[in-house]
């Protein structure tokens, strides 16, 4: 082992491995797809309190398994995220708390308050998504102030009504401490199947809306401050 191959640094024959590059690059891809969602979490951050990374128990208190779960955790609120550990694991054990669950990768439903035991390989790290949740996504980018022309995406996974705040700013100054910001509050009413915007801001803007796990997408426009639409 040459001196460039120590304790802290790769070995050179996983350099520019062909079957890992895909991987660090769709992950990447994801990072900067969920933008949106994180940057609206560090807001949550500054005014709350509340971390990015949270334990379980932050918001399943009363759930006895949940709470000494410390091999996964969420990300905010809506995001369950289980790492792999294991050097070659083919599966991997993941607790989800009572409740409607999806797979983030499938959109396969599962019901939760029992351990489930999910496929995986090399390219898949579990996570999953609440039923209720409103997630936005944007295009990838290559780097985070890349232009984008494509509007938002908002992925509502269905079963339960849901309710989320987009916070964006300028993202290069301060100016969001003399209340330039914008917020836009999204809901969802499962049961009417209707879906309102109202943001902060008036001004015409176009949302992406696909519906988990049914996969129907439609585009809906603000135009002013409010907006609504009816799947």
């Amino acid at each position: 082992m040459s001196p460039k191959e120590g304790k802290f640094n790769p070995l050179q024959s996983e350099m520019n491995n062909p079957a890992i590059e895909p991987v660090v690059k769709k992950y990447d891809e994801l990072r900067y797809q969920l933008m949106p969602y994180t940057y609206t979490l560090a807001w949550e951050a500054r005014n709350k309190g509340l971390p990015l990374m949270r334990s379980m128990w932050m918001h399943y208190p009363t759930d006895t398994i949940a709470i000494k779960k410390s091999d996964q955790f969420l990300w905010g609120r809506d995001l369950l995220i289980a790492p792999v550990y294991e050097k070659a694991a083919t599966t991997r054990k993941v607790y989800l708390p009572v409740g409607v669950w999806y797979d983030w990768w499938t959109n396969e439903k599962q019901s939760g308050g029992k351990t489930i035991s999910r496929t995986i390989d090399l390219s898949v790290m579990p996570i999953y998504v609440r039923a209720g949740a409103i997630i936005p996504l944007e295009p990838i980018r290559q780097y985070t102030d890349e232009p984008v022309t494509e509007p938002t995406t908002l992925k509502i996974f269905t079963g339960a009504n849901g309710s989320y705040t987009l916070y964006e700013d300028d993202g290069i100054s301060m100016e969001y401490l003399k209340g330039n910001f914008n917020l836009t509050t999204i809901n969802w009413d499962d049961s009417k199947r209707k879906l309102t915007i109202e943001s902060k801001s008036s001004g015409n803007r176009t949302f992406k809306v696909e519906l988990i796990p049914q996969g129907i997408k439609k585009e809906i426009s603000l135009k002013g401050s409010y907006s609504e639409m009816t799947f």
